[in-house]
């Protein structure tokens, strides 16, 4: 059967001869970035000194678990072997409507995939005292499963009450701000 588009005539498409059809069919990708899952916990624990995007080696149900959304980055972390960066311990649920006989190992190492030179950046940094790499989150990029992960030298619990204590002050100033800037004066916080 052939069908011709609206406001059309039918001899503009019958002219080549053959069934085509006036539609094209594409296949639409997905755009800009949706996280998956973050290590909110990295960046209390760690000071973030440079951050990078890591592609990662995923079967083809890990890839249905991640776009469901079921995975976890809690207690993942990266480890330099043999000049490649594997990620340990980050768990993808077994996706229900996978292969049937096919086991999958939901905390299997994961190979993550980086430019030779910024590995090579990445394993000199980490003979370092207290520099290690962490990732700090999961995401969608372009359709393209990405990591990004940071290396991060980690807080001695002193440092973390400092850090806390130093976003509080910095919201509080933001807060007082903003408020002046909109002519309103705030009540004094504190013991009444």
């Amino acid at each position: 059967m052939h069908t011709s588009p609206p406001g059309s005539s039918d001899s503009e498409f019958s002219a080549g001869g053959g069934n085509r059809t006036w539609w094209e069919v594409t296949a639409t990708r997905e755009t800009g970035r949706r996280v998956i899952a973050s290590n909110r916990r990295a960046r209390h624990d760690y000071t973030i000194l440079r951050t990078y995007e890591a592609g990662i080696v995923l079967l083809g149900n890990e890839v249905k678990s991640l776009r469901a959304g079921h995975a976890s980055l809690a207690g993942a972390f990266v480890q330099e072997d043999d000049g490649e960066l594997m990620l340990h311990g980050l768990h993808i649920a077994d996706h229900g409507f996978g292969r049937r006989g096919v086991s999958s190992q939901p905390r299997r190492t994961r190979k993550l995939l980086l430019h030779r030179s910024e590995i090579e950046k990445i394993t000199g940094r980490l003979g370092d005292a207290g520099v290690a790499v962490v990732p700090l989150s999961l995401y969608f990029q372009d359709g393209w499963a990405k990591v990004e992960i940071a290396l991060a030298r980690g807080r001695r619990s002193y440092d973390k009450r400092q850090a806390i204590a130093q976003r509080d002050a910095d919201r509080e100033i933001a807060r007082e701000l903003s408020d002046r800037l909109r002519g309103r004066r705030r009540r004094p916080r504190g013991p009444k």
